[in-house]
């Protein structure tokens, strides 16, 4: 239960920290949406370096070591605290925009979001340690539910009643219980050793190169599956408030129901069910009669990305390692989504000359 609640109080932080720094900054800089994009460039490659870390470390070092090493940088970002950037931040005029929002992000924010990233692969890798036989990639699943509840739980609840100070308090409140409760538990994982997992028996070959691949092309299909539905149907559909909702409470929802071990995805039920509303999307991208049908795109592309989601991190979780090498299949899925990221983001808009990202998407699919 300690690991369960320490990688859902991280994974409500890192959600919920988002919104709230692009909050505080977007009105320094005009609020377009480049910043937005750069906030989000900022948070993206800072969740992969925390997957590399949460490997590295876990690979690399020893679980005193290990814990000593994570105990200090936990420490550090408590040093850092509160998260608000200072005034002297407020830009003059002159600067390079993107660049000076790097430098602000990584100087506000970095270090504690560096260690959220990190959370939830290694205290599933911890958790493994501690309790072998059991199935860590169930807890991934309690974080993706945490990440709704941030994602959600922001328009709706904290930014209607709490003004940005109130915010920043209570959001460097929640971390810094959170280092605690995490520094704990790393000094609890410690005092059992890789040779507990030998012990159980838990002696496997490493993944091989296939495996690698299908693990990057699954999250990277999932990735493009989720930017591609966003775009078109807040672009081509509909300009409703919020409306980026939708499609990513229904990403992290699929790996809810993945990953939370109760077989809930059947392949011989969920292909047939792909090829359909595969084949609906298709048809629904190229029909002329019922591209202002608001109600059935909506339905048609938002069910469509969960259906799709479902098969992507369903074989994901089918696919999934022995726990002595988990952090490297979490480190190539969040590769993997990364690539996605910039496949829609920045390939497309170069490569194409119009709106084929969903269609190549769902090809791929």
């Amino acid at each position: 239960m300690l690991h369960a609640a320490v990688i859902a109080l991280s994974s409500f932080l890192l959600f919920l920290v988002q919104p709230l720094i692009a909050r505080l900054i977007l009105p320094w800089f005009g609020g377009t949406a480049a910043v937005w994009t750069t906030c989000m460039l900022f948070f993206q490659t800072l969740l992969l370096a925390g997957y590399a870390y949460a490997h590295a470390t876990n690979a690399r070092l020893a679980p005193r070591t290990q814990a000593l090493v994570h105990t200090i940088l936990l420490l550090v970002a408590l040093a850092l605290l509160p998260i608000a950037p200072s005034e002297h931040w407020k830009p003059l005029g002159e600067e390079e925009p993107v660049s000076y929002i790097l430098i602000l992000l990584v100087a506000t924010v970095g270090l504690p979001y560096f260690l959220l990233s990190a959370t939830s692969p290694l205290l599933q890798a911890w958790f493994a340690r501690a309790r072998p036989g059991e199935d860590p990639y169930r807890l991934f699943a309690i974080s993706n539910f945490a990440s709704v509840v941030a994602l959600v739980g922001y328009p709706f609840v904290v930014e209607p009643y709490l003004g940005n100070q109130q915010q920043v308090w209570a959001w460097s409140g929640l971390f810094a219980v959170f280092a605690l409760l995490c520094a704990a538990v790393s000094w609890m994982g410690s005092t059992r050793g890789v040779a507990t997992q030998v012990a159980a028996g838990e002696v496997a070959a490493p993944p091989s190169r296939s495996d690698y691949v299908l693990w990057l092309s699954l999250s990277a299909v999932g990735s493009v599956m989720l930017l591609a539905v966003t775009n078109h149907i807040t672009q081509n559909v509909a300009s409703i408030p919020l409306l980026w909702l939708a499609p990513l409470t229904v990403y992290l929802a699929s790996f809810i129901l993945t990953f939370e071990g109760r077989s809930l995805y059947r392949p011989v039920y969920w292909w047939s069910v792909v090829l359909v509303w595969t084949g609906g999307m298709l048809w629904l991208l190229v029909d002329k009669d019922h591209q202002f049908d608001l109600w059935l795109q909506l339905a048609m592309y938002v069910s469509g990305l969960f259906v799709a989601c479902m098969f992507c991190h369903g074989e994901l979780y089918r696919s999934r390692p022995p726990a002595r090498h988990l952090t490297a299949f979490y480190l190539t899925v969040s590769a993997g989504g990364a690539l996605g990221g910039l496949l829609v983001a920045v390939v497309a808009p170069l490569v194409f000359n119009g709106y084929f990202e969903l269609g190549v998407g769902l090809v791929a699919l």
